[in-house]
């Protein structure tokens, strides 16, 4: 999991690299090693305690619509995957105001973008 969340991260904005909150489950018992390779910071829900991942269990229901609990996900190639992550992120949501998810992170990386530019005058 480690190795696959690395590779994602080298195609994102390093705006987006500040902090991770686990969850816990033993795919990320390797969590220590990806810390020190991305330089990342890294957090740990407490146990039992869903609300302290809003987003991720919501989206979690989302890819239930497409994935039900127990599904390998190997018999899906990375297109088919891509296809799902383009339809939810096309998806307005109440929490964004009901901009999707693609329209916030460009909003987002923006405005941090336009607040890192030195201006004149």
């Amino acid at each position: 999991m480690a190795n696959a969340l690395k590779k994602t991260m080298i195609d994102m904005p390093t705006q987006l690299w500040r902090s991770l909150t686990w969850d816990r489950g033993k795919e990320l018992s390797d969590h220590a090693r990806f810390t020190v390779e991305s330089g990342m910071k890294g957090f740990f829900a407490d146990p039992h305690s869903p609300w302290q991942r809003g987003t991720n269990e919501n989206t979690n229901g989302l890819l239930r619509q497409y994935f039900p609990k127990g599904t390998d996900l190997s018999r899906w190639n990375a297109r088919e995957i891509q296809a799902v992550a383009n339809a939810l992120n096309s998806r307005p949501r109440k929490t964004l105001g009901w901009k999707t998810p693609a329209e916030a992170l460009d909003e987002y990386l923006n405005s941090v973008q336009q607040s890192s530019v030195a201006t004149t005058g």
